[in-house]
């Protein structure tokens, strides 16, 4: 497969209905097994990871499931939350989480899909990474100094017992030429 960057690829970012669970719950799978090369996780019993939240996406609505699509065939996913910052009376967007299907990556799609990721809700973002995954920060690194247009600090964080890489930055709208 050529790995080049299709400039004219058509990527839609499309929202997961309640139809689209069980194809999110199997692009999970992938997004989970490739994890195991990061953090020990255990399989069920049933054989799968599984994702306790994922439910929460069609029931809360401050989650937005997305589905990856390249040139009409499935590419992978997003799962964003909206986060209430009480001390700062605000909401910032969370990437919880992101996946492109490997035969999809290295080709400037996972950028793209995110920047559309991120211009479908302004404001500020998050995007966490666990600092074992070298890999994904590196993409992140370059993803959002590529969408903010300036250099993104990430601040060092421990949460669930894990070490953590945030990214912060901000959306704004798009401004409209005369």
């Amino acid at each position: 497969m050529d790995k080049a960057v299709n400039p004219d690829a058509n990527i839609q970012i499309i929202p997961a209905g309640l139809a689209q669970k069980p194809v999110l719950a199997n692009l999970l799978e992938l997004y989970m097994h490739d994890f195991c090369d990061f953090i020990d996780l255990e399989l069920r019993s049933d054989g799968r990871f599984g994702y306790n939240e994922l439910d929460l996406y069609w029931t809360d609505p401050r989650r937005h499931p997305f589905l990856v699509h390249v040139d009409g065939k499935l590419a992978g996913f997003a799962l964003v939350r909206g986060v209430h910052n009480a001390s700062q009376a605000t909401v910032a967007w969370d990437l919880a989480e992101f996946f492109i299907l490997r035969s999809y990556r290295r080709r400037g799609i996972g950028i793209r899909a995110a920047h559309q990721v991120f211009r479908k809700f302004c404001g500020n973002w998050e995007v966490r990474v666990m600092v074992s995954n070298e890999p994904a920060s590196r993409f992140w690194f370059h993803a959002i100094k590529g969408f903010a247009g300036e250099e993104i600090v990430a601040v060092r964080m421990k949460q669930g017992g894990k070490d953590w890489r945030r990214f912060s930055f901000e959306s704004r709208p798009a401004s409209h030429e005369p």
